[in-house]
């Protein structure tokens, strides 16, 4: 298998609008949404993991589309888990597994990999030191770990596109 690249922030860019980034795990799907203004992520739900690599699309893909276009979201990002050395980790299948159902399912909005490392532990942490029970934290550390997701992107996509408005001027 080939190794998979992260797309770049900011590279086709759709303009204005909101992005849904997503964590794709293999018993949940965490969600998170930014704002029109592109510049903040917030957590949106977490998705019970449904759609297996041999199923039709279940109510876990159904659940995602029907929020893309309840947030008229004009990008989705996707975790793309890969290790500390930038390899393909084992669970790299299951992320893009669901990029291809979004891609197939909303064929008019960009769907796009990106970076995830430590997104999880990250998340895990930030919720730990805000107080949040470790019980409790099970519940939203997937959509804590697609804000940080979802967040890395939209910073990224700032300075690309700060860098590409500097240098059209």
């Amino acid at each position: 298998m080939a190794q998979i690249v992260p797309d770049q922030p900011g590279e086709n860019d759709p303009g204005a609008g909101r992005r849904l980034g997503v964590d794709v795990g293999t018993v949940r799907i965490g969600l998170a949404l930014s704002g029109s203004d592109a510049t903040l992520a917030m957590p949106l739900e977490t998705v019970p993991r449904k759609t297996g690599f041999k199923d039709s699309d279940q109510e876990d893909i159904d659940r995602i589309v029907e929020l893309i276009a309840q947030h008229s979201v004009v990008e989705v990002v996707v975790g793309l888990p890969r290790t500390l050395k930038a390899l393909d980790s084992s669970s790299i299948k299951h992320a893009k597994e669901i990029a291809f159902r979004i891609r197939r399912r909303c064929p008019h909005i960009p769907v796009k990999m990106a970076d995830e490392r430590l997104s999880t532990v990250i998340a895990a942490q930030a919720l730990r030191a805000s107080g949040v029970s470790e019980k409790h934290g099970r519940k939203v550390v997937d959509q804590a770990a697609a804000v940080e997701i979802l967040q890395s992107w939209l910073d990224g996509r700032a300075v690309f596109l700060s860098h590409v408005n500097e240098t059209n001027q």
